[in-house]
């Protein structure tokens, strides 16, 4: 294992990469940016200078700007996620969008659907028994590792050792090298007013020995700031944030009543900074778990006081949610929320959250109509959250729907929501008073 000239890394690369291959790696923090730079700065040579050749890239949530729509010469892109530096792909046109469950990912890969021909890692050292971490992530990963013709390894000594339920030999690689460059942090402001607010009336709803599942973000984090209060919370989620190592640290997080992986915290992937890594690493109260774990209905369903916590652009007086497009450009993904939103649904004591503020640059975020399509439906909608209070949607009608979602509108906007209401609900047939 060597650092390799630029050169001599992408004789390597030619070596291993068909044109075209479809190439997958960790998304966000995961990326391993020496092999993902290398890829964009040799695609003409690696895609053989377009046609049938060209390669074709998963793109899941971005935290570098190494994928620009200039490499659209020679690249297409796919994926789930259009957010942070992945907006500028989606804002040119150059990004196809996939629209399905986070949770079905594993099986699209392992049936064929989604081919997964080159798998970039960003791995741990080894440790004594020559085992290398995936560090970071495990998510979707394993699948496309199980199906990948090649698997690329790039070393990096301030990626931590952790646990879980894959670790790869030596011999699993067909190049390995050293990291060139720092993992990537995720960046996060400091909430303002409202976050806080809306964190204040999350962790009211939340009882000590509650297991967490956090979406990502500047207001899952506030949550989590929040909860420094409670006692004995466990963890059960996609994305691991600092606020998730924070109440570790503080004695908050135990997963001592959680009913399945007792003692244990699960997550997908790390997506924090230096702190979070160092709590991970070799932390056997930490486990990350392939996306077919974390984001199985049954586990999640019988999951103790399962509390999902996740965000959205918008939501409409009935309570159709839409994460995907703001402002017509696409933003989110369909992710794991309506997986989570349902886990915690048939959990005993859980709670289906949905957290947002009320505008964002003076409009309104609790709307008549969607502007973008309908992440999740109304049928799974259960309790909203913004800074003026909490809707609980759960076994009302659509006319109690829409008083109450009204209710935690921002106050300049709800006589005009309660005019669109009228003819709103005369179309679903529905009575409002």
């Amino acid at each position: 294992m060597s650092v390799l000239s630029p050169d001599a890394l992408q004789e390597r690369l030619q070596a291993l990469i068909r044109p075209g291959d479809t190439l997958w790696w960790g998304q966000a923090t995961a990326e391993p940016l020496t092999l993902t730079r290398a890829v964009v700065a040799h695609r003409h040579a690696l895609a053989r200078h377009g046609g049938q050749g060209r390669l074709r890239v998963f793109v899941g949530m971005g935290a570098s700007d190494t994928l620009q729509p200039a490499h659209a010469d020679a690249i297409d892109f796919f994926g789930y996620a259009a957010g942070g530096p992945h907006r500028a792909l989606a804002q040119a046109g150059v990004l196809d969008i996939l629209p399905s469950h986070y949770s079905h990912l594993p099986g699209l890969i392992d049936e064929g659907l989604l081919p997964a021909d080159v798998v970039l890692l960003q791995v741990s050292p080894p440790d004594a028994q020559g085992r290398y971490s995936l560090g970071l992530v495990h998510e979707y990963l394993p699948a496309a590792i199980r199906k990948a013709r090649v698997l690329i390894g790039e070393v990096n000594p301030a990626i931590p050792w952790t646990h879980g339920s894959l670790h790869l030999q030596a011999g699993d690689f067909a190049l390995l090298v050293d990291a060139e460059h720092p993992p990537l942090d995720q960046a996060r402001s400091a909430p303002g007013p409202a976050e806080q607010a809306i964190a204040g009336h999350v962790a009211a709803l939340i009882e000590d020995g509650a297991t967490l599942q956090v979406g990502v973000g500047n207001l899952p984090e506030a949550v989590l700031a929040a909860l420094h209060g409670h006692r004995d919370l466990g963890l059960h989620s996609g994305a691991v944030g600092d606020g998730i190592a924070a109440l570790a640290e503080a004695g908050v997080l135990t997963h001592a009543r959680k009913s399945q992986d007792r003692g244990v915290g699960i997550g997908g992937i790390l997506m924090g900074g230096e702190s979070l890594r160092r709590w991970a690493h070799r932390n056997p109260a930490l486990q990350l778990r392939e996306t077919r774990y974390t984001h199985d209905p049954e586990v999640l369903a019988a999951s103790h006081r399962l509390a999902a916590i996740n965000s959205a652009v918008e939501v409409d007086l009935t309570g159709q949610i839409n994460s995907e497009v703001a402002g017509g450009v696409y933003v989110g993904a369909v992710g794991g929320a309506v997986d989570f939103l349902r886990g915690a649904a048939r959990s005993r004591g859980g709670l289906p959250i949905i957290a947002l503020s009320a505008t964002a640059r003076g409009a309104t975020r609790i709307v008549a109509r969607l502007s973008g399509p309908v992440s999740t439906p109304r049928s799974d909608a259960g309790l909203i959250v913004t800074e003026h209070g909490v809707a609980d949607l759960r076994g009302q009608t659509l006319s109690r729907r829409v008083k109450r979602l009204i209710d935690i509108a921002a106050p300049e906007h709800r006589a005009d929501l309660e005019q669109q209401a009228h003819t709103l609900l005369r179309q679903c047939g529905a009575a409002f008073s």
